[in-house]
Formats: structure tokens, sequence, C-alpha cells
């Protein structure tokens, strides 16, 4: 197994960077659509199984607050079909910093994310 194959990097960092785009512009379907159908996300507060249960909770969730930063964003592919997302993220006016994690596998539509979490420090 090859650590960091340069080219799994980029296509799951392209993945990512398409869906915090979606996550932002709060489009609850292309949101979804990252997701494989069995797909485990933990929240802060929630948790989904599959893509109904996301879909609906999704839908059902205001917007994020506008200017949504990153940071120490870190992609880590094991082999050609695995990879490992991490970052850290903000928003304007708050030093605090959540966390979040997702792992993408390579499934015949695409990278989907096959596990997620998020979570604020207490």
């Amino acid at each position: 197994m090859q650590l960091n194959r340069p080219d799994v990097v980029a296509e799951v960092t392209a993945a990512f960077t398409d869906y915090e785009e979606a996550l932002t512009a709060d489009d609850a379907d292309r949101i979804v659509a990252f997701f494989a159908p069995a797909a485990v996300r933990f929240g802060v507060a929630d948790q989904q199984v599959g893509l109904d249960e996301q879909r609906a909770w999704r839908r059902a969730q205001p917007p994020l607050p506008p200017g949504r930063r990153l940071k120490d964003t870190i992609v880590t592919a094991y082999g050609n079909d695995v990879a490992v997302v991490t970052t850290l993220f903000g928003y304007p006016g708050s030093d605090v910093l959540g966390r979040q994690s997702q792992t993408w596998v390579r499934l015949p539509a695409g990278w989907r994310i096959v596990t997620a979490h998020v979570s604020h420090p207490q």
C-alpha cells in the first residue's frame, strides 16, 4: 500500500473542496450526494445513518453562519481507494475551533464519505 499518492490526495482534496462549497451554500441535496448510501455521520448533537436520515436532517438545519474558515486541513490517502480528511473549522467572531473528520472511499460512483464526525471542544 502506498501512502499519500499525489494523484489520490489531489482527487480527494478536490472532492472535499466541492463538499465544503456545498456545505457553505446550504445545498442539502448536493451535500448528501457526497455520502455513501450506508454512511454514518456523528454531529455535535446528532447522528444520521444512511442517506434518508442525512437528507432529512440536512433539510431541517439552518444554514451555517457566514464566513466559515478551515484550518490545518490534512488529507491522508491510504492506497488508491481510501483517504481520511481532518480539519478544524471556525467562524468570524469566535476563537473556538470545531473538529471535523471524514473517511472517503472510492466507489463506482466516485469518492464518497463513508463516515464523518463533527465535534466542538467543551
